[in-house]
């Protein structure tokens, strides 16, 4: 499918031109620091050097002083304590983190995670019945319960007490809890609203630590946890989730905990990590074993102090992962028949498919594949306890949860945001609800909405990219949501030699400009420009800049997004 290249508007240019100035650095990388409001030196220099002492005081968040205060009643008086999580990798890694991080001063202490398939997302009556079976007498919940409202209410009758770790938005009432920590209350006035739920768990560390004097150490070892989880929960990488993941990464790479490292042994890849290898090749493993299996294993595994007890957790895990796949590859080579054959299916402005025998552990990858094929709004539906369970996808631009809402009066239940949802609904209703939101999409969403869409951040000569250009550049990052690696165009490209198809559908090209080296570039999935790239006719090119390693050499490298032949 052909994409729209879309060129960032112009910024000050007196500003850019200022910047430059002061950075001693190229224009083309002053506009994209502009562009992303760094507008002054001050800014620049706390954007290129992140720094832990630049992390905001936790006891900023409200209720962050009750939270502490009955975790030390707790402590003192022998209490037993749960900690409570979700079922993906922000919820694993938070429980990892909180429970590994209060185990040091308490063994009257234990996780729990749902069980997906039973107890479904969130706080669950189950847990509730358990921490009251046990004699569990405070709860901290870490990446949910903020809309929990009647589950808090049910925990509160047997004299449980609940601090809830959220960052999820809240509806109109709070939960009757100790203590919310929620960034995204109203009325809570701490400065950075985005940290991923992993990222309240490390603040209520960072807390304790504080109030007590305890050594950095002890909550600053817990930094490629809550990296992880940055990644995997596509939270934006700006503010205090860049200096979380700038340091998180760098222990990853160099010092990670236990059960990391040997998930990363396991996945083949051991050293030089980024946030997108994070969230291919590490969060698809974490998650697999709430998707297949269940979490706790997940934990378990990073919460391995030992080498050899990780190593046979994270194989575990692997398997769990290698499963994930099967599952994930069959039904989406089934969903994409069930399309292909039906010419009112290709032609409509969604996609639903329902198979009441798909696996309900990988349908949101699914959808996300079909999303990607197809570009508009997807819900891949399947059977789970009784009822249709869907997972739904969304374009850029589109919102999905209020088209839902208009669905609502055939939905039992749903939630989510603009991009991705959830919901469930009676098998009698998934016909009427495939035509309803059919209806409402196409009433509101436009072509170009249906178009998928390349975001260009600068247009540059080749002959600009220098070692210099790179070094600039890579500090940019980490990249991720709101700070993304910098897509450049270039116009009037040659070929140096012929393109060469490599691997199932990729194109390898050296190209060049009149006074430039020749760049090697790489373009995945972009094979079908083989026979239409010819030497000595221009073209243009829109690509990252990455640098490729192999066998110790490294070089720069065009990692090619799209072409379009002049």
């Amino acid at each position: 499918m052909e994409k729209r290249w879309v060129l960032t508007s112009n910024c000050n240019d007196d500003t850019v031109k200022k910047i430059a100035e002061q950075l001693n650095i190229d224009l083309s990388l002053a506009k994209i620091l502009v562009q992303r409001n760094i507008c002054d030196f001050d800014q620049a220099k706390y954007f290129f050097r992140p720094d832990l002492d630049h992390l905001h005081d936790p006891f900023l968040m409200k209720d962050m002083d009750k939270a502490i205060e009955r975790i030390e009643k707790a402590l003192t008086t022998h209490e037993k304590i749960l900690i409570y999580g979700d079922y993906d990798v922000d919820g694993t890694t938070s429980v990892a983190l909180a429970y590994s991080f209060f185990s040091q001063l308490t063994k009257n202490i234990e996780y729990y995670i749902p069980d997906r398939y039973l107890e479904g997302y969130g706080i669950s009556t189950a847990g509730i019945d358990y921490a009251n079976e046990n004699g569990f007498s405070l709860i901290i919940a870490l990446d949910c319960g903020i809309k929990s409202i009647d589950k808090i209410d049910y925990a509160n009758t047997f004299g449980i007490d609940f601090i809830i770790c959220d960052h999820h938005l809240p509806g109109d009432e709070l939960p009757k809890a100790i203590a919310v920590l929620d960034p995204k209350r109203t009325d809570c006035e701490y400065p950075f609203k985005e940290l991923a739920g992993c990222g309240i768990g490390f603040k209520l560390a960072q807390a304790y630590a504080q109030k007590h004097n305890l050594p950095k150490e002890t909550y600053l070892q817990y930094l490629d946890l809550v990296m992880v989880s940055i990644a995997a929960d596509i939270v934006p990488v700006v503010g205090e989730n860049r200096i979380l993941a700038y340091y998180g990464l760098k222990k990853l790479n160099t010092n990670p905990c236990e059960g990391l490292r040997a998930l990363m042994e396991v996945s083949g890849k051991t050293e030089n990590y980024t946030i997108t290898d994070v969230v291919f090749t590490l969060g698809p493993r974490i998650n697999a074993a709430g998707r297949i299996d269940h979490a706790k294993h997940a934990v378990a595994m990073l919460l391995c102090q030992v080498d050899g007890n990780a190593l046979e957790q994270s194989v575990e895990i692997n398997l769990k992962n290698t499963e994930r796949k099967t599952y994930d590859q069959d039904i989406t080579r089934e969903a994409l028949a069930l399309i292909g054959d039906s010419e009112i299916l290709i032609n409509k402005k969604t996609t639903v498919v329902f198979n009441e025998n798909w696996h309900k552990g990988v349908i949101g990858i699914v959808a996300s594949r079909l999303t990607e094929k197809y570009y508009r709004p997807t819900i891949v539906l399947t059977k789970s306890n009784g009822h249709v369970a869907g997972s739904c996808r969304s374009v850029v631009g589109f919102d999905l949860y209020e088209a839902l809402s208009g669905c609502a009066h055939l939905l039992d239940q749903y939630g989510g945001h603009k991009f991705a949802a959830g919901l469930t609904m009676q098998q009698d209703n998934v016909v009427a609800f495939a035509d309803k939101f059919e209806e409402i999409v196409s009433a509101s969403i436009t072509e170009e909405l249906l178009t998928p869409m390349i975001k260009i951040d600068a247009e540059i000569e080749l002959a600009q990219i220098d070692g210099k250009f790179y070094r600039v550049l890579s500090q940019m990052g980490p990249f991720g949501p709101e700070n993304m690696a910098p897509i450049f165009v270039t116009h009037n490209v040659y070929l140096a030699q012929h393109a060469m198809a490599v691997g199932a559908n990729h194109l390898k090209i050296n190209i060049k400009q009149q006074n430039s080296p020749i760049f090697e570039g790489i373009a995945f999935g972009l094979a079908e420009f083989q026979n239409l790239l010819q030497p000595k006719v221009p073209f243009s090119v829109c690509y990252t800049l990455e640098e490729n390693v192999w066998r110790d050499k490294k070089r720069l490298q065009l990692n090619v997004k799209g072409i379009k032949v002049n």
